[in-house]
């Protein structure tokens, strides 16, 4: 596959997705891949018609480019799964939230490009990452990463409602004692804000639009590619 584009938190900035086009209309990048958190933001719980907004740009987007990869952030999936008190949950966009990721879901080349993790050549991609402690936790030794990646992409809330699960786990504070699985593969993540992208051994996290409780931006805002086959990485120009 080598380059693609990769689409950090969203966060209810609709006009991420433009400027996602943008870059696929004007540079060689074939596919991209979003790594989560589509909805939700400081404050906007009752902004129903920005969650629409976003959602319709998602779904716009995947309707030109089918092949894109998704990734669920633990505030998607905290509608699928009716997890009511998660921060910046919409009880008034709850419904359509869900409607949209079905749709969303449905537009694409296949169901199976929606899910919590996904392998491409040497790099795998997924809200927060995939731990040592938490695939020791859950799966036998020896498993192979493809039967792995699988059964993660079938776990429902009460595997991955948990911090060291791959859409809550946060490396960047190194607290984990073991680190990243596994050590030749390369890991892209969102779910925590960073001023830019942020280099840890075989990770990067990419989280660079989300902002402060007062709107501020965090970061850079600035969009990246990752060669999924060379596992490097680098900014748009």
């Amino acid at each position: 596959m080598s380059k693609v584009l990769v689409i950090p938190d969203v966060h209810l900035k609709p006009w991420m997705f433009d400027q996602a086009k943008e870059i696929m209309v004007n540079t060689d990048i074939e596919r991209a891949v979003c790594v989560g958190d589509l909805v939700d933001d400081w404050n906007c719980e009752e902004e129903v018609d920005l969650y629409e907004k976003t959602l319709k740009k998602a779904i716009d987007f995947a309707k030109n480019y089918p092949s894109s990869l998704w990734c669920y952030g633990n505030h998607d999936l905290s509608y699928l799964w009716d997890q009511y008190d998660h921060p910046g949950y919409s009880v008034s966009a709850s419904d359509v939230v869900c409607d949209m990721l079905e749709t969303l879901r449905d537009t694409l080349e296949s169901p199976d490009n929606i899910g919590i993790i996904h392998k491409v050549d040497n790099t795998l991609f997924s809200h927060a990452g995939l731990s040592y402690e938490f695939v020791e936790q859950e799966f036998p030794q020896e498993m192979d990463i493809e039967c792995m990646i699988d059964m993660i992409n079938d776990f429902g809330v009460e595997e991955l409602w948990e911090v060291n699960s791959p859409i809550w786990v946060r490396p960047q504070d190194w607290t984990l004692a073991k680190g990243m699985f596994p050590d030749d593969l390369f890991q892209v993540v969102g779910h925590t804000p960073v001023s830019e992208v942020f280099e840890q051994d075989n990770m990067i996290t990419v989280d660079t639009f989300s902002t402060y409780s007062n709107g501020q931006p965090i970061g850079n805002r600035e969009f990246c590619w990752v060669d999924t086959v060379k596992k490097t990485w680098g900014y748009f120009e």
